[in-house]
């Protein structure tokens, strides 16, 4: 007979027709049996399994799988009427001198026994061995056997022969699997394997052993084997075991697989036998004491119902629990929990002991491990030293009274997949050039930090979701360096990201959301990169880089936070580049305390407050931005705010597009600043700046307004198409424009009024729907070599009282439509606006009781006033309040009145921000 095997059974050609009685042959009682080798397995160290049983065997279990046969019910044997038993086969022995032969025939119409010769087209010839002459009495012997031996293979019901089977251990299962066909199918039944896989290794669910340092347990309907209770057996049959109290005659008579009281008994024997990759089943209960060094490729597996991780516990109070070193390249620890408690009162040092270790040069598996520590100076996992590099996956690191896991001294390994939560300080530390793979972990409500690389740790964070510390979800200090890709940092009851202490690190694609404070500080000389991350829903800011920070903060899609998405302070230099900064409920990019960066390539809309705000002696450079759509200003500079403003497109702000204010200096170049609702650029209250190559076109307001002792210097500007005037300069403004384009402006080109006295040289001012430059109230002016030409309202408007120095000017082709609507007795309303004011001789009418802010053209004197007692107030800017209808005498050179109550000669002033209001 063939030995027995765990592997599906070869299917043999039934030849029990074709056999003589007295030919076949008996089972041997014993037989040698070898087992089918596992992957990693040793040589065997079973005894033959004993074909006694349980004396009472419980019903087999249903499973998910149908069996794999049909059970049979057989109908009972009947008689003939003279007897004799009917079968489906009758057999007639015959002997002779040289040979015995038996026949079979079918015969289904009657009981009959038909006898056959020798030469009978269903007889056999007989082997030409010389055989013994035989009696006719053991002739019939020979058939009774025969006939009892087909009626078990082939008779039995199917029933009987699977209660039969429940008898039979393992390796009895496998021989009479190799019977014949029907025994085979039964013999596989998942039922009767569950039962004996469940009574050695205890689990619930079958436990694979696909590869080397791989065990997974999986349900059997998602198995590709037919049985998978009987694959999983034959994978793990070559295991020793360690079950306390557990006596194999007492518990399985028969079945002689190793067992030990201890784990250390149990490595000790398998390291006597030589045994190549052990297996060592650690059943449910509480070990307390062993000191576990493991330096070989052995594996250690929790065996147990239930939740095997929760059952199966291994504790210790003075030293590590267990110790992987040099040696162990392919071990493997699973499936158990594994405390380290060391007395608090004890006066043993224990800083240096963990719950698990793993040391030089060892590279275990470590899997569906729960790690408990409660020293107070330890960590529950620690892997230290040149080319530690373990595996560690689906493991729970919790509740420790320390670290839960400690990489260092240019340790390695991979974890993944683990549960690291509600440690007393970091749930992970990197350090000393340790080099992890840490991927798709759970790092959460750490009492302390997240994750906290220092001197100079390294690592790759990939797919983790780091969430609810109490401090930084991730923090790099002193040198470190990791790559953390993919990860979720949210919800920190202070940061989401800190670096600081010349800390490095590549943060790139995560999503930082949800942190009570900044979503990531950089400080102290630390230059990290932030790239393509989004940083959003802050509870304060976005970014925040101070104290000498750096850092490249790159392809960011920063938005909602609370704050200002990102802030640069006290002499911090980052480069921020090709960011999306917006919708944050205050401003985009705050830079202020002597902050410093390069800002350019950013898009930074729909902000709150202000899109930049550079303040306090910061000078960035802003280079090549989009800031546009903001709910106040576009870009401020404010107490002594400097820095360099180059190439940015500056549009559609709801106030002026740049502010200038309180010492400000900055130079703003080569920019396009548009669409502004209150303006393009307003330099007031002691601002300065170089404004120099922009394009100011298309603000509701003035392009530039400087006021209140203001004096910025405008060179080479183009400042065109503005709903109001070009340049407005008013309440003792100064200012320097040189060479400047000033055209096509709804108001006047240049502006200069109350007290100002700015310096126009080399300016063009040209085809504006108004006055080319006009100076009124008290203001004054020096106007050197400009060309003012061709402007609607006259070339240079001066009002009563005011007498500019005047040199070199080319004035020419202007035209004078106010001349035109007095010679043709027009009202002058009618060539006046909201925003363009003609200046021309103004007069009050004493008999209409008219005040000082109110105005009458000449036509109208002449003609509505006519006989009134007037006055000749001055020559200035106004409209007509007669031809406006705002007097009680209607118009008689206008048609239907229009009311207009503004009556001011001065455009309207323009609309600080209100940003130091709320900040």
């Amino acid at each position: 007979m063939p030995s027995a095997c765990f592997g599906n059974s070869r299917s043999y050609t039934r030849r029990s027709r074709r056999r003589l009685p007295n030919r076949i042959p008996f089972p041997a009682r014993t037989s040698s049996v070898e087992l089918c080798e596992p992957a990693c397995g040793g040589p065997a160290t079973v005894g033959t399994s004993g074909a006694a049983g349980p004396s009472s065997v419980p019903p087999i279990e249903n499973n998910a799988h149908s069996p794999p046969y049909d059970l049979r019910r057989k109908s009972p044997p009947h008689y003939s009427q003279h007897g004799e038993l009917s079968t489906c086969s009758n057999i007639q022995c015959t002997s002779t001198n040289t040979a015995s032969t038996c026949s079979y025939s079918t015969n289904t119409a009657s009981s009959t026994v038909v006898t056959s010769s020798v030469t009978s087209s269903n007889s056999i010839m007989l082997p030409t061995r010389k055989r013994s002459r035989r009696s006719c009495s053991a002739c019939h012997d020979s058939t009774n056997y025969a006939s009892a031996s087909h009626y078990l293979q082939y008779e039995l019901p199917d029933e009987v022969l699977l209660t039969i089977f429940k008898y039979l251990l393992e390796l009895d299962l496998c021989r009479v699997s190799q019977v014949c066909k029907r025994f085979n199918t039964i013999a596989n039944d998942m039922g009767l394997w569950k039962r004996l896989y469940s009574r050695v290794f205890e689990y619930d669910v079958p436990l694979f052993n696909p590869e080397p340092c791989k065990f997974e347990f999986m349900p059997p309907e998602e198995c590709e084997y037919s049985n998978p209770w009987k694959e999983s057996f034959r994978q793990l049959y070559k295991g020793v075991h360690v079950r306390p109290g557990y006596d194999n005659l007492e518990n399985d008579p028969g079945r002689r697989l190793p067992h030990f009281d201890r784990i250390q008994d149990a490595l000790d024997y398998s390291e006597e036998r030589g045994q190549q990759c052990p297996r060592i089943f650690i059943h449910a209960g509480t070990y307390r004491g062993e000191f576990l060094v493991i330096d070989s490729s052995v594996a250690l597996i929790g065996a147990s119902s239930g939740n095997v991780s929760e059952n199966v516990i291994l504790e210790r109070e003075l030293e590590t629990t267990i110790m992987f070193v040099e040696g162990a390249r392919n071990a493997y620890l699973g499936y158990m929990t594994l405390k380290f408690l060391p007395d608090v009162t004890s006066t043993v040092p224990h800083h240096k002991h963990y719950c698990l270790e793993v040391g030089e040069h060892a590279c275990p598996t470590i899997e569906h491990v729960i790690l408990r520590s409660t020293s107070v100076v330890g960590a529950a996992l620690c892997v230290n030293g040149l080319n530690a590099n373990p595996t560690v996956r689906h493991c729970d690191i919790s509740d420790c009274e320390n670290v839960g896991l400690y990489v260092t001294d240019y340790a390695q390994g991979t974890y993944e997949d683990n549960e690291i939560c509600r440690n007393a300080l970091a749930g992970i530390w990197v350090k000393n050039f340790a080099n992890p793979v840490m991927r798709r972990n759970h790092i959460h409500h750490g009492r302390d930090v997240g994750v906290f690389t220092f001197d100079n740790g390294l690592g790759y964070f990939d797919l983790n979701n780091i969430h609810n510390n109490r401090i930084a979800g991730f923090e790099v200090k002193a040198g470190a360096n990791p790559t953390v890709i993919q990860c979720e940092i949210h919800h920190g009851q202070t940061g989401g990201i800190y670096v600081h202490e010349n800390g490095l690190g590549q943060f790139i694609d995560n999503r930082i959301h949800s942190n009570n404070f900044a979503g990531v500080w950089i400080t102290s000389n630390s230059n990290p990169t932030i790239r393509k991350n989004e940083i959003y829903n802050g509870h304060q800011g976005g970014v925040y880089i101070f104290g000498e920070g750096r850092g490249l903060i790159e392809h960011n899609n920063i938005y909602g936070n609370a704050l200002a998405g990102i802030q640069i302070r006290t002499n911090s230099d980052p480069i921020v580049r090709n960011n999306k900064i917006h919708h944050g409920q205050h401003g985009g990019i705050y830079v202020h305390e002597k902050g410093l960066g390069l800002i350019e390539e950013n898009e930074v809309y729909a902000n709150t407050l202000a899109g930049v705000w550079i303040t306090t002696g910061s000078t960035p450079i802003l280079r090549r931005n989009r800031i546009h759509s903001g709910k106040q200003v576009g870009v401020y500079f404010y107490d002594n705010g400097h820095g360099k403003l180059e190439d940015n497109d500056i549009y559609n702000h709801l106030y002026s597009g740049v502010q200038i204010r309180t010492g400000s200096n900055p130079v703003i170049k080569g920019n396009k600043i548009w669409g502004g609702q209150n303006g393009g650029v307003l330099v007031y209250n002691g601002g300065l700046g170089v404004l120099e190559g922009n394009q100011i076109f298309d603000n509701a307001m003035a392009g530039v307004w400087i006021k209140t002792d203001s004096n910025p210097t405008l060179k080479r500007n183009k400042i065109f198409d503005g709903r109001d005037g070009g340049i407005c300069i008013f309440n003792g403004g100064r200012g320097v424009l040189v060479e400047n384009e000033i055209f096509r402006n709804a108001q006047a080109g240049v502006l200069i009024s109350t007290q100002s006295h700015p310096l126009l040289k080399n300016n063009r001012i040209f085809d504006g729907h108004a006055a080319g430059v006009e100076i009124t109230n008290n203001a004054t002016a020096t106007l050197e070599n400009n060309q003012i030409f061709n402007n609607r309202f006259g070339g240079l408007c001066l009002a009563s009282g005011v007498h500019p120095t005047v040199k070199n000017n080319k004035i020419h082709d202007n035209q004078d439509h106010i001349e035109k609507a007095v010679s043709n007795g027009q009202c002058l309303y009618k060539i006046s606006s909201y925003t363009s004011f003609p200046m021309h001789d103004f007069y009050r009418c004493q008999t209409c009781n008219t005040t000082d802010r109110n105005a009458i053209c000449v036509n109208c004197i002449k003609t509505c006033h006519s006989g009134h007692d007037v006055e000749f107030i001055r020559h200035d800017r106004f409209f007509c309040d007669c031809g406006a209808g705002t007097l009680n005498n209607q118009c008689q050179l206008q048609g239907e009145p229009t009311q207009d109550t503004d009556t001011l000669y001065d455009s309207a002033a323009p609309m600080e921000s209100h940003t130091l209001m709320v900040n």
